[in-house]
């Protein structure tokens, strides 16, 4: 077998040469967008990020994810948000990002008598 082959994603060597790929009739997986994948491990859990992965829209998104990241029935929910829609702070922005929440001290349940009978707070 000769030709030209791509571990494009990490998913092993992929053909780029002689391949049959529909010539215009869906755009080629370079350009499809990158998805953000969320799961819920049980009911009552947050969602955690579990990985990314490339789609050509969202429902090819939530089936891929579903497929790639709950084999085993790890999750009761699946969240595919796409990459260019979040809006995120940068850790190098830390300090003065979050600075102005340190000087309004009544936001922290520290003047609050915490009665004994309440467990786990």
């Amino acid at each position: 077998m000769s030709g030209e082959f791509t571990a494009e994603g990490g998913h092993g060597a992929v053909p780029t040469e002689g391949v049959e790929t529909g010539q215009g009739a869906k755009p080629s997986r370079r350009a499809w967008p990158l998805y953000e994948v969320f799961v819920r491990g049980k009911r009552g859990l947050n969602h955690v990020h579990v990985g990314s992965l490339h789609a050509a829209d969202d429902e090819m998104a939530l089936h891929n994810a579903r497929d790639v990241y709950t084999r085993r029935n790890e999750g009761v929910s699946i969240w595919v948000v796409r990459a260019d829609a979040i809006t995120a702070s940068s850790p190098a922005e830390k300090d003065p990002f979050f600075a102005p929440a340190g000087d309004k001290v009544y936001r922290h349940p520290t003047f609050y008598a915490i009665p004994e009978e309440v467990p786990h707070l």
